[in-house]
């Protein structure tokens, strides 16, 4: 590949990244519900959830480049039929403005919690970022994971040197759990079908406009292992201050605080980038898909999208966390496996 091919898959793998990582990675609550309560289970399931981000991140994008989606809609139509795609796209439509609630609430829950600034103030001023971002479009989003990956891949790493200094650096090989193997064994595909199936409305319209096959699947595979990396340090770091690290609502929060105020301070940044981008990812999906259907002018929808989400963050983000991530991981398990089973037509690698 030439070096703009290059810096093409890598753009890819830093919105990939930046589209799966959200609140619930970031604050260190999915990895220990999906991963590290698990004990030494957790490390396999880890491994087994990077292959299925590269393979089925890969699968999408390539999906959508082979029938030149405009949303997500046209894959879903693809892989389910007419009638069935149609109402799965809709209820997906809805999902998204919620889980698009989610994080606009998490980042007013940052604004009040942890820079001392009022919740509504923190909805406001993180709506209208994304009315101005988003009249750029795929620009935006690629602008601004360009530069919040980075920073959070930095950090990733100043959490796992910090961790390796540690005198039980590695409980994660040695920790044990009473729960059911089978649960063990399931995480890797629930974890992978719910976040997938999110993060496809905006690895659509990516694999659709990116000119080559090849750039697609190096960014899905550096994308993959991006995901699973930050997977397994979050991990080693909470399995290193199990049990006790269980009772904070924010556990890499808790961790980040003692190892000092600064990086304290940068992971709450973090945090509220990470929420921003996936924002802006929904919202930007979620815009296309409302688009095709009815032609509206694209930034008007964006409008009044970000209006909606305003309105029903006021819910606040534990309870639309808990009410709407469950019901969507049901409807993720049916497309997770129609998926992985849908045929590809042969790539050429040029």
């Amino acid at each position: 590949m030439k070096l703009q091919d290059w810096i093409k898959s890598l753009q890819i793998a830093a919105i990939y990244m930046g589209t799966i990582v959200g609140a619930g990675f970031a604050t260190g609550q999915e990895i220990l519900q999906f991963f590290t309560r698990f004990g030494n289970w957790g490390t396999y399931a880890i491994i087994a959830a990077t292959f299925f981000f590269i393979w089925l991140g890969n699968k999408v994008m390539l999906l959508a480049h082979q029938i030149k989606a405009k949303s997500y809609e046209d894959l879903n139509i693809a892989l389910f039929g007419k009638s069935l795609g149609s109402f799965i796209s809709l209820f997906m439509l809805v999902v998204l403005l919620g889980v698009s609630a989610v994080m606009l609430a998490g980042a007013g829950t940052v604004f009040e919690e942890n820079w001392g600034m009022s919740y509504q103030l923190g909805l406001i001023a993180t709506c209208v970022a994304c009315l101005i971002l988003l009249r750029h479009g795929m620009h935006a989003i690629i602008a601004v994971n360009s530069i919040v990956v980075p920073i959070m891949l930095l950090f990733t790493l100043i959490m796992f040197f910090h961790t390796l200094k540690m005198p039980n650096t590695m409980s994660f090989t040695t920790i044990k759990t009473d729960l059911p193997l089978w649960t063990a064994l399931s995480t890797p595909f629930l974890y992978t079908a719910f976040n997938l199936a999110l993060a496809q409305a905006v690895l659509v319209p990516v694999g659709a406009q990116t000119s080559k096959p090849i750039i697609i699947k190096y960014g899905a595979l550096l994308g993959g292992i991006g995901i699973g990396f930050m997977l397994l340090v979050g991990h080693i770091a909470l399995s290193a201050h199990m049990p006790g690290i269980q009772q904070f609502a924010i556990p890499m929060g808790g961790i980040a605080r003692n190892m000092s105020t600064i990086v304290y301070y940068i992971y709450v940044t973090i945090i509220f980038s990470e929420v921003f981008t996936t924002l802006l990812a929904n919202i930007y999906g979620l815009a296309l898909q409302v688009h095709e259907r009815s032609k509206l002018p694209t930034t008007l929808i964006i409008f009044f999208s970000l209006i909606c989400c305003y309105l029903l963050s006021q819910l606040g983000f534990g309870n639309l966390l808990a009410t709407l991530y469950p019901l969507f991981g049901f409807i993720s398990l049916g497309w997770f496996l129609l998926i992985a089973r849908k045929r590809l037509e042969p790539v050429n690698k040029s």
